[in-house]
C-alpha cells in the first residue's frame, strides 16, 4: 500500500499531513481518498482510506480520531489511547465536535473538510497538538481560541499553528446575511470582506480571518496556499453543489504528538 499524497508545511514541529483527495478507492463522486464518514460514501471504502492515511502517520486505523464535526466550538481532550472512541460504527456513533487536543503520541488527531479550514497545531517542543476544523460559523463560535485554550491548560508553549487547504477569498462569495453574523462578533472583521460582483454579495477571506484570530492568541501561523475550490486535488462542496449535485468527499489533515527531526 503505498502513501497518499500530503501536504506538510515546515512551520509544524510533529509528524502532520493536509491530504488530498488522492490516493484512495472510493468511486466517484467520492474519488479517491474520500475520509468523511458522514458522507453517503461506502463505510467500507470510506475506513480503508482512513487506514491508508492512520499508517502514513505511523498508527493503526483505530488510533486516528474522528468527530461527527457540527460547525461549533466543542474541543475533545484526549489524554490516553484508551480515551479514542471507536468510529466503526460510522458517523452517528461519534461524539460532536469540531476540535482535538492531545499530549498522547499514540493519537493521531484527524478533522475533515470539504471547503472549511482545517487548522493543526502544536506546541514548539511538539509535546501537545491539536486540530480544529473551522468553517466560518466555527471560526465566529471560538473553536480556535477554545483549541489554543486547552492545548495550554495542557503545558503547551510557544503555540504555532496552520491553516491547511480551505476556500479562498477569490472563491468564496458570501451573502450579507453571513457578512452580519462575522460582524457581530467580530466588528473588525470587516477587513476580511470586499464587494463581489453581484450586488449585496461579498468575498470572504476565511484563511485571512482565521490567522488573525490566531495572531490575537499569541500563535504563530501560517496558510499552506492552497485553495480547495480552485484546486482539482482537493474536494469542494461550493464546486459540487455548483455543479448540481452537493456529493463530494472529505479530504482529512492529521497531526500527532512528538516532535521530528
Amino acid at each position: 500500500m503505498t502513501c497518499p499524497p500530503l501536504i506538510q508545511a515546515s512551520l509544524l514541529p510533529v509528524q502532520h499531513g493536509f491530504f488530498t483527495r488522492q490516493g484512495g478507492v472510493s468511486a466517484a463522486p467520492y474519488e479517491t481518498l474520500n475520509g468523511g464518514l458522514g458522507t453517503q460514501d461506502r463505510l467500507e471504502d470510506v475506513q480503508e482510506n482512513r487506514r491508508r492515511m492512520a499508517a502514513a502517520m505511523g498508527v493503526e486505523l483505530e488510533q486516528l480520531v474522528a468527530l461527527r464535526q457540527v460547525h461549533g466550538a466543542d474541543v475533545h481532550v484526549l489524554r490516553r489511547v484508551e480515551d479514542v472512541w471507536s468510529h466503526m460504527k460510522g458517523h452517528e456513533a461519534l461524539p460532536a465536535g469540531d476540535a482535538l487536543v492531545t499530549d498522547s503520541p499514540d493519537i493521531a488527531l484527524g478533522v475533515a473538510t470539504a471547503d472549511c479550514a482545517p487548522v493543526l497545531l502544536a506546541s514548539e517542543d511538539g509535546r501537545v497538538v491539536g486540530a480544529a476544523h473551522a468553517g466560518w460559523r466555527g471560526a465566529i463560535g471560538g473553536v480556535l481560541e477554545q483549541t489554543v485554550e486547552q492545548m495550554r491548560l495542557l503545558g503547551a508553549e510557544g503555540l504555532r499553528a496552520v491553516v491547511g487547504p480551505c476556500i479562498g477569498p477569490a472563491s468564496y462569495e458570501v451573502g450579507e446575511d453571513m457578512h452580519r453574523a462575522v460582524l457581530e462578533q467580530h466588528p473588525e472583521g470587516e477587513r476580511f470582506f470586499v464587494p463581489a460582483v453581484r450586488d449585496g454579495h461579498y468575498q470572504f477571506d476565511l484563511p485571512a480571518f482565521c490567522l488573525s484570530l490566531l495572531d490575537k492568541q499569541g500563535v504563530r501561523s501560517a496558510w499552506t496556499g492552497h485553495d480547495t475550490l480552485a484546486g482539482r486535488q482537493f474536494f469542494s462542496h461550493r464546486r459540487a453543489t455548483l455543479k448540481g449535485d452537493a456529493r463530494t468527499g472529505r479530504q482529512v489533515s492529521v497531526i500527532r504528538a512528538g516532535r521530528v527531526g
